[in-house]
């Protein structure tokens, strides 16, 4: 995990979306060596959107090691990524599943939501993470934005998480949780990134309402706000010199790792530790404020 005040930024590179953690220079650090679990999360049944790399895959490896059965979701072409996901999910001895999906219509949310509950045989907790944007060749100001990058913008961060929420109600009782994914964004907007900034202030909104409908049926609905953290979207929605000074604007001067974030979504998704802690959302943000 890269702490060091020296840090100088990451080598120039880009991918294509979606982009694989394999192709990555340095590849991000998902707590492969460093998560150690306490029992925080035993027996619960978790559902992970954008699970197989990323932030994703650092919530998975981190469930699976507080004692949770874990079904990923991700794209076709992120198969390599999912099975290295599956495997420290399996390391971890507990069952891991992935799903294939395309999020951006309500029926494959539907679906998703239905193999996950068939495969774990029940659900706890919805992790809402799924996310994209393309700020490369300014397709993210005003006057770059196309239709069909906003349409997936928008589909894949905001109406899949009120389609999968929904989808999952009649699977969740009392004391389960849904935690979105929100980021600094929502904040303190980029001004290339008007699209994805508006999903996640959205998103945000979506959050505190939920909380105030699922209140009553003892089901809890948080968020994380990251900030930048180095994950496979990046290289491949960012232009090279993007990603050169990626993260250098947070008051700790670097990116965050996928491992510096997965804990607040284990406290969240704890029974116990945040059994009264609903409608909240996490910054996790290397300082980037977050009101």
């Amino acid at each position: 995990m890269t702490t060091d005040d020296t840090w100088q930024g990451f080598p120039a590179q880009e991918q294509h979306p979606p982009g694989l953690t394999g192709e990555m220079t340095p590849e991000p650090d998902h707590g492969e060596q460093s998560y150690v679990g306490h029992g925080r999360l035993n027996g619960l049944l978790a559902m992970i959107t954008g699970g197989d790399s990323g932030i994703g895959r650092a919530v998975a490896i981190a469930y699976a090691r507080e004692g949770a059965d874990v079904v990923i979701v991700h794209l076709p072409e992120e198969q390599p990524d999912a099975e290295a996901t599956l495997s420290w999910i399996e390391r971890a001895g507990r069952r891991g599943f992935s799903v294939v999906a395309d999020l951006t219509s309500a029926q494959a949310c539907r679906n998703a939501i239905s193999a996950a509950v068939e495969r774990l045989g029940g659900l706890d907790v919805l992790v809402n993470n799924a996310g994209f944007h393309y700020t490369r060749n300014d397709r993210g100001t005003i006057d770059g934005l196309e239709p069909e990058l906003v349409d997936r913008v928008i589909q894949t961060n905001l109406t899949a998480t009120l389609w999968l929420t929904q989808a999952a109600l009649p699977h969740l009782g009392p004391g389960a949780s849904i935690i979105n994914t929100s980021s600094i964004q929502a904040y303190d907007p980029s001004g290339n990134m008007v699209d994805y900034a508006g999903t996640k202030a959205a998103i945000n909104s979506i959050t505190a309402n939920l909380a105030q409908q699922l209140g009553p049926r003892g089901i809890r609905v948080n968020a994380v706000a990251p900030g930048p953290i180095w994950t496979p979207l990046q290289p491949a929605t960012r232009s090279a010199e993007e990603v050169s000074r990626f993260g250098s604007n947070s008051p700790l001067g670097r990116a965050g790792q996928p491992a510096e974030v997965a804990p607040a979504y284990v406290y969240l998704a704890s029974p116990l530790e945040a059994s009264y802690v609903s409608g909240s959302i996490i910054g996790v943000t290397g300082g980037l404020p977050t009101f």
